[in-house]
């Protein structure tokens, strides 16, 4: 068991969060999970090696903090150790060394050395190891992120890896001979993975702690030590050689005097997320032979995300380089080969344990099964386009199995999902609009009903008084009189206003429905009798409902078609064809559509014909309150009614069709 497993050295600040998924895509363990739309980091799956810090665009990765543990160290009585790690020119970049050390022993550090030095000695060990006899192959542990992620997704190459302890605890282990096993020693570096190494139980102890350059300028900060309020110094002794090159792809190598010979293929070197992946795979499978496999999880540890720098890549490598060539030629040569020979029945060997994190894989048919939750139902639609994190459809299939990812990480799930629910809205607001339209509408009746009620009230029982005057005068008076025309013109259009009058006050009456069974077939018929049809349409009948038992309210079903008949024959003064269709639509609800072969309505006016007193008809001829009236039936029988209609001839035949839907049942 590892102490540091279960302890989270990477977070995710919540409120920064994106969900790119980019630090799913870039973290070669797959330790993210994501979760009600956050992206987790899952401490016992990590490695530590910071892609994820180094790519988060919006900050929202959060390394734990160890500055107060550092500052508790200086503060405690006892000496303590600084161990730095080579990379530091690329950290601190236009600050000469000696001010470097100058200013870590001003913030309280008693001794400032190199893990250059380690570096040396565990350079020395792997060259005797590719130099042994005993054909073994192995794999390089001075990466700490390496040797995490061999532990829980290679458990099986545990055996392969190099029993040697990384430059950081070489160094521990050598200051500790020094001055004695009471010594503080804290690493100062590059690396996160460098913070689990410090937990590991399997090297108890060898370090009181460790902070990245970032760290160490957070201290910086809290003890206002800034380079032109140091003293320059020099590391303290012993210095380094070529282990100075340690934080450079195959960098061990030229420090360890290791060639990587491409020819016979002894030695491979690999660096960065994606080729130590692969590297790992293929030493596992067996198609890598070499003796020794050299990699780091970062392109080199001056790419840690424990960094100061934004510099690029082969600038940071120049400035390790340049330090290097500078420093080396003032050291003395005899000095370090004796520390050397005093170091070198030093202890550095190590054990490891493996931590299996691999998930497994679902059934095939649970596989089918999540993936065509993600609309993927031939491998056609598996599309590994990576926007999810995941380089393939199915290893997201499994990580969604695993509740390591969601299926809405698919960008072309999403995309789908997305356009069928603009689909969805636009058919609610489709629906809206219409509902919206029925609301004006019914606002319309409403006020025109008021309206007109106040009116036919008025206007009743006067007009009743001229027309039965009018009527009295006109039977006095003898046939060919002097006023006979103009008294039956009178009580003619009195008359007219009767109706009209009448028409009012059933458009405003606000009387219930009457339901009762009501058989369709005797509605159409009762329609018909009671119009008289102009002898040169054609009438037609179709019932096709197995029931034709409805409730409503037979009266008020006659008007409505009476005014639609009567509307469609007045559309037909040349003749045609009039088609009564009654059908059944569902279980609950039945249609009965007039159509007529007539002259259409024109578009303009399709939005008014339900309005009062909108008519087409020649004048005296209508009063526009029959739509009207019939809209206010169709609705007070919980129904709806519709009209499609042609009046453009170079469109297609002519014709008009009004289709009313009304609930079979009475509603409990």
């Amino acid at each position: 068991m590892r102490q540091n497993l279960d302890k989270a050295f990477i977070t995710t600040i919540k409120e920064r969060c994106r969900v790119c998924y980019t630090c799913v895509r870039e973290c070669p363990a797959k330790a993210i999970r994501i979760a009600d739309g956050q992206a987790e980091v899952i401490p016992t799956r990590c490695i530590g090696c910071g892609n994820c810090v180094r790519v988060c665009s919006q900050q929202a990765k959060r390394v734990v903090n160890t500055t107060q543990e550092v500052v508790d160290l200086l503060d405690g009585g006892a000496p303590v150790a600084a161990c730095v790690a080579p990379s530091f020119p690329a950290a601190f970049p236009g600050i000469d060394y000696r001010v470097f050390v100058g200013m870590i022993r001003k913030a309280g550090f008693a001794y400032v050395h190199e893990v250059a030095f380690g570096a040396d000695l565990v350079a020395r060990r792997y060259r005797e190891l590719v130099e042994g006899t005993d054909g073994k192959r192995y794999i390089a542990t001075t990466c700490p992120s390496i040797v995490g992620f061999v532990e829980r997704y290679h458990p099986e190459l545990v055996d392969s890896l190099a029993p040697i302890v990384s430059p950081m605890v070489a160094s521990a282990r050598a200051l500790k001979l020094i001055y004695g096993p009471q010594i503080k020693i804290v690493f100062i570096g590059p690396c996160i993975a460098k913070k689990c190494e410090a937990a590991d139980e399997n090297l108890p102890n060898e370090v009181a702690g460790a902070s990245t350059f970032l760290g160490l300028q957070r201290l910086f900060d809290a003890k206002c030590v800034t380079s032109d309020s140091a003293t320059p110094s020099d590391f303290d002794p012993p210095h380094a050689d070529l282990g100075a090159l340690f934080p450079l792809a195959a960098g061990m190598l030229q420090a360890a005097r290791i060639e990587e010979n491409l020819v016979e293929g002894t030695v491979v070197s690999a660096a960065g997320r994606e080729s130590f992946v692969e590297a790992l795979q293929e030493f596992a499978s067996g198609a890598l032979d070499s003796r020794l496999l050299e990699i780091l999880a970062c392109p080199g540890c001056i790419m840690g995300p424990g960094m100061m720098t934004e510099a690029p890549l082969f600038n940071r490598r120049s400035r390790v380089s340049q330090y290097v060539r500078q420093s080396l030629p003032g050291r003395d040569r005899i000095l370090w080969e004796q520390a050397m020979e005093r170091f070198a029945d030093l202890e550095l060997s190590r054990q490891f344990k493996s931590h299996d994190q691999r998930v497994p894989a679902p059934s095939q048919g649970v596989l089918t099964e999540i993936l065509a939750k993600m609309g993927k139902f031939k491998s056609q639609d598996q599309l590994n386009c990576g926007a999810c994190g995941y380089e393939t459809c199915r290893e997201h299939a499994i990580a969604i199995h695993n509740g390591l990812a969601e299926s809405k990480m698919c960008l072309p799930y999403t995309i789908d999902e997305l356009g069928k629910t603009v689909r969805d809205l636009a058919v609610t607001n489709d629906r809206l609009a219409k509902m919206q339209e029925a609301l004006v509408q019914s606002e319309k009746l409403a006020s025109m009903g008021q309206l007109a009620a106040g009116i036919a009230h008025e206007l009743n029982n006067p007009l009743g008084v001229v027309l039965m005057y009018a009527h009295l005068l006109l039977d006095e008076i003898e046939e060919g009189g002097k006023f006979k025309d103009d008294l039956s013109m009178i009580t003619e259009q009195a008359d007219r206003c009767k109706k009209i009058v009448a028409g009012l006050l059933h458009f405003a009456r606000q009387n219930k429905v009457l339901l009762e069974p009501t058989d369709v077939r005797q509605l159409v018929d009762d329609a018909l009798r009671v119009l008289q049809i102009p002898p040169h349409v054609d009438v037609q009948v179709e019932h096709t409902m197995a029931d034709m038992t409805v409730e409503v309210d037979h009266d008020q079903i006659i008007q409505v078609l009476t005014n639609l008949i009567s509307n469609a024959c007045a559309a037909m003064p040349g003749g045609g064809t009039l088609l009564i269709r009654s059908a059944s639509k569902g279980r609950d609800r039945f249609e009965i559509a007039v159509t007529d072969t007539g002259v259409g309505i024109p578009k303009d006016n399709i939005g008014k014909i339900f309005e009062p007193f909108f008519t087409t008809k020649g004048m005296g001829q209508g009063t526009g309150l029959g739509l009207a009236v019939t809209y206010g039936i169709v609705k007070m029988h919980r129904g709806d009614i519709r009209v499609k209609s042609n009046a453009d001839r170079s469109a297609g035949p002519t014709t008009t069709t009004f289709t009313v839907s009304l609930p079979k049942r009475t509603e409990e």
